[in-house]
């Protein structure tokens, strides 16, 4: 299953939180801005996304790919704060990337991907874990917010 957790950390977040910014940024030749702020909000970012990823390995026993899921409804960890911390992790590193080289263009990118995010988890995400987990779900859901404090 390490395996697995690793092809899908390089798949997702590896590539829509690191390889397509990182070469946007360098491709666009942008002078670096605003280091310390960046660098806040790409640790911070990390942290949550690997502090969430762990949850799901660890207490769900799943990944965060769609083809090898959570088996247990994860809880704990920063999932306690908000039902979609992966999430929010890895828009806080593209805001990281968007202000350590000021760019517009991936700014637009952080807002696209967190509209797509937005998306999948109304969709998608919340209908399936329903069905998957019932009741241990609405209660859940009842008392985790979406995102932070709203939603």
């Amino acid at each position: 299953m390490l395996a697995r957790a690793l092809a899908a950390f390089l798949a997702l977040p590896g590539v829509v939180a690191f390889a397509l910014p990182i070469t946007i940024g360098l491709a666009g030749r942008y002078p670096v801005r605003y280091p310390l702020l960046a660098g806040v909000l790409l640790v911070g970012g990390v942290f949550v996304l690997l502090w969430s990823v762990r949850e799901f390995y660890v207490a769900g026993r799943g990944t965060l790919a769609p083809w090898a899921p959570p088996q247990r409804l994860v809880t704990g960890g920063p999932y306690r704060f908000s039902r979609n911390p992966m999430y929010i992790g890895v828009f806080a590193i593209l805001l990281g990337w968007s202000t350590l080289w000021a760019s517009r263009v991936l700014l637009c990118y952080a807002v696209l991907v967190l509209c797509a995010f937005y998306l999948r988890v109304l969709l998608a995400e919340e209908p399936l874990a329903a069905r998957r987990f019932g009741g241990e779900w609405d209660a859940y859901r009842a008392h985790v917010p979406r995102w932070l404090w709203i939603f």
